[in-house]
């Protein structure tokens, strides 16, 4: 107990008015801590995409845009052959695998035959048209117009030997692993596709 003589007021000790307004400035810096950490109610969602064929272009860019579309925060990480989406001239010959692939209506033996992936892309480009569904590229921009975030893996750009020129314009180049694994622990939703 401290024997110094401090007024005192019924409510306890005075403060001075210097201290009384520093006090003011931190507590208004403390509300305002608070607040930036507080939820901003905007959802997050991270997509890793790891296939490049045609089929597989699809649901990265269709949830991206969806998800942007209703103010979602969105990053597609694109790695391996993901990647390939993004090429601006590969993404133009992505193919539609029909070996394995158990929703075609073909045996495997005839799917494995020289020119049945083609003939399988085609077939679904044409569906694809009829149907008036967005193309790859159509996605690609709409999604970028919307604010989606394609970021093109650094890593697998030097493995491919790509260059950051080979990408649609827009495309986030020299991204990390880190960097994803930190967009996906920030992420209400984390895809891999």
């Amino acid at each position: 107990m401290s024997t110094d003589d401090h007024p005192t007021s019924a409510d306890g000790p005075d403060l001075e008015a210097a201290d009384l307004e520093a006090l003011r400035e931190r507590v208004e810096e403390l509300e305002a801590s608070v607040a930036a950490l507080e939820d901003d109610g905007q959802k997050k969602m991270t997509i890793v995409a790891t296939q490049g064929s045609f089929d597989m272009a699809y649901p990265p860019l269709i949830l991206a845009s969806t998800a942007a579309a209703f103010g979602w925060e969105v990053i597609v990480f694109h790695t391996f052959w993901g990647l390939d989406i993004l090429h601006e001239k590969k993404s133009k010959g992505l193919k539609l695998s029909a070996v394995g692939n158990p929703n075609m209506p073909m045996p495997n033996a005839l799917a494995a035959l020289p020119g049945m992936d083609r003939l399988a892309t085609r077939m679904m480009e044409k569906k694809i048209d009829e149907n008036g569904t967005a193309t790859i590229e159509e996605l690609i921009d709409l999604s970028l117009e919307q604010g989606v975030d394609l970021q093109a893996c650094q890593m697998t750009i030097e493995l491919m030997g790509y260059d950051e020129e080979d990408f649609y314009e827009g495309v986030t180049t020299g991204v990390g692993a880190a960097t994803a694994l930190q967009h996906m622990s920030e992420s209400d939703v984390q895809l891999l596709v």
